[in-house]
Order: structure tokens, then sequence, then C-alpha cells
């Protein structure tokens, strides 16, 4: 334990790193070869309770605290990224607005089954012309009786396209306020007719997470579809943004954990000069470095998710922490795969796939270039 976490959290911790060991680790090479999403594994995590971590239990969630959340995501990553690129795409981009800005009915409609497992929900914001700019959105909603007619189409979208994908919250236009766009957030169904989801193939990194482009042609939802009030949208948009980048600086975290006991375990067996590598300074001081790296790393993403659980302002932290673990995550791997020399080039070495998976870290949830922005303004700049 550290001055964040209590007992509870580091009893999770040992349960999702049990998991992650046991259940993940052994099918993570075939379905990172085959891009192949297993919702078998998403079942199971539904059944460890790690779907639903922060929903109330009346929805038929755990009830716990962000960073519980939080531990759970950097354990999976540990291991594979693709899987907990799923539990946090899905906890925090996929219910985590149906929770926060949802009716009681959409709530008590969409939840339940999200908890389980059985089903998981995507969160559509990137097109061609939007992504670090939210407000670029082009897809379009308009009201006709108690019907939104949609048309346009959603890319790099995660969760989205498998068997067991229910759906999707989307930002569209709907309307012009002030020569503005009015951005609002609709839910749309799996099954709705003129709605669909088509896999990307082909990814260098998360290559057993699903990945979608999304088209919406003439897709007509219910009136209360709506999420939230009607020109919302980039408020719900950019406060469920907010808590994604501590997921996916948990990812950052997780990777280099394990990037780093990797590298400690490998400089510890491989011999030259008639010893370990690990005895070199130059690989002793490496190993040193990514330590520092990781603790201080740990330190601001958890400081984070504390002012979050205590209800205070956390946007410039959660930026800070997504920027810092999502850098060291890539200077992590790249030392470890330098100790690992040719080896860590290899596919039968675990570090060939993290060297991969940490790259989308620095991209997705707000660029590195994005994400100082916003930490400029948020400072005075």
């Amino acid at each position: 334990m550290d001055i964040y976490t209590n007992q509870s959290h580091e009893q999770l911790r040992q349960k999702v790193r049990d998991f992650a060991i046991n259940e993940v680790k052994p099918l993570v090479r075939e379905l990172d070869e085959k891009e192949q999403f297993s919702p078998e594994l998403c079942l199971k995590m539904g059944q460890l309770g790690l779907f639903g971590l922060t929903i109330p239990k009346q929805y038929g969630g755990q009830g716990l605290d962000y960073l519980s959340f939080i531990v759970a995501v950097e354990e999976l990553a540990r291991v594979d990224s693709s899987q907990a690129a799923v539990l946090a795409s899905h906890n925090s981009l996929g219910i985590g607005p149906i929770y926060n800005y949802g009716t009681d009915q959409q709530r008590a409609k969409y939840l339940p089954r999200l908890c389980t497992g059985e089903a998981i929900w995507a969160f559509g914001l990137t097109e061609k012309n939007a992504g670090s700019d939210s407000r670029g959105t082009e897809s379009k909603a308009v009201l006709e009786g108690n019907n939104w007619l949609i048309n346009g189409s959603k890319m790099f979208i995660s969760n989205a396209s498998t068997s067991i994908s229910a759906g999707v919250t989307i930002q569209v236009i709907t309307g012009e306020k002030n020569g503005k766009k009015e951005l609002s957030t609709i839910i749309v169904e799996k099954d709705t007719k003129g709605y669909r989801a088509e896999k990307i193939h082909g990814k260098m990194m998360w290559r057993a997470i699903d990945t979608a482009r999304l088209y919406f042609e003439d897709v007509y939802v219910p009136k209360e579809n709506l999420l939230g009030v009607l020109g919302g949208g980039s408020k719900i948009m950019l406060e469920t943004l907010d808590a994604g980048r501590l997921s996916i600086a948990a990812m950052g975290l997780g990777l280099a954990r394990g990037a780093y006991e990797m590298a400690m375990d490998y400089a510890q067996t491989r011999r030259q000069f008639g010893k370990t590598i690990s005895k070199f300074q130059s690989i002793a001081f490496k190993l040193a470095d990514m330590a520092i790296k990781i603790e201080l790393a740990k330190n601001i993403l958890y400081k984070a998710c504390w002012l979050k659980d205590t209800n205070q302002p956390y946007a410039k932290e959660a930026a800070m922490a997504k920027l810092y673990c999502a850098e060291i995550a890539q200077e992590v791997a790249n030392e470890s795969l330098q100790i690992h020399g040719a080896y860590g080039l290899m596919k039968e070495y675990d570090i060939e796939r993290f060297y991969r998976d940490q790259r989308l870290l620095q991209i997705g949830e707000g660029t590195s270039e994005i994400l100082r922005l916003v930490i400029s303004r948020h400072i005075g700049l």
C-alpha cells in the first residue's frame, strides 16, 4: 500500500494480477497474431466484476472508487494492452457517459447488461476531420417528429463491431447556435437500421481489441435517445475524455511496469563477459532510471485519481498524468528492448509486442502535443 491505496485496492490488484497471468497471458500471442477479439475474456472480466467497477450496485456495478478501476487497468496492461484497452474504453468511454449524463430510464435500460461482460459499449467522437479538434464533427442528426435522423461516419472506434457490441454513443451536429455548431450526444443501438460497423484490420498495436469504422445512413433513433441536454455534446465529450485520460495513463503505467520487469528478468539471466549483464553499470543505470520513472508516473496518476474521487478539479492533473505515463511507457519499453538486444526484436519475446503497443498511448485520448496545449492553458498561458 501507499498513501493513495488501501487494503481493498491492493486486494483488487492481486485479483486482477492473478487473472491477467492465469487467464490472459496464455492467449495473448495467439490473439495478437490473429487480430482476434475475445468475447470469452470479456465475460470472464465481467464475472470478476471488472465491468462497471465504478457504477453503483443498483445498476449492476461494484460501486467502487475510480482508483480501483485504474488499478485494474494497470494490472491488465502489465500483461496485455489489448485486454486493458477493452476494459478501459468500455468503462470510461462506454458506460461512463451513460451513467454520468443519462436519465434514470437510460441507466436502467443499458447499464445492468453492460456490467456483466455479456455486452460492451462504444464511444464515437473521431471522424475524418474530428479528433484533436472535437468540434470538427460533421455527422448530423435532424429531429423529425419523435425521432432523430442521423447521417455521418466515425472512425478508430473501440468495441464497436464485435459479436457482443451493443451500441455506441456518438457526438453529432444537431443544429446551429450563435453561428456555431450545436453538438449533442445520441445513443445508437447496434441493430438500428442503417447503422453499420466495419472492423479495421492491419493495426500495428492493440491487435486483440476491436477497432472499427462506423457508418450512419438514414439512421432513425427515438427522440429520448439524446444523452444529456441538447447542445451539451462538447461538455459531455470533453469531461468524458478527462476521465478517459486517466485510464490511458494507467495503461502506460502498467505497460511500463511489465516492460521493466521483463528487462530486469532478462538482465539477471543474460550472461556476457563472464557475468550477468545486470552487473554492468550501463545496464544497472538503465534499470534504475526505469524504476524512477515508474514511481513518478504512479504518483502523478494516483494523485489525479484522488482528486477525482474526492470531487476536486482534476482536468489538469489528468492531462499531466496521461502525457507523462504515455511518454514513460515509450521510454521504458524502448530501453527494455535495448537491454534485450536482438532478442527483443523477435515475436517470441513479449517486449516486441509491448514496444508496438505503447505507441498508441501518445496518440489516443489526446495526442502528446494537444495535452501540452491543454496543460499550458491550465497554467495560464
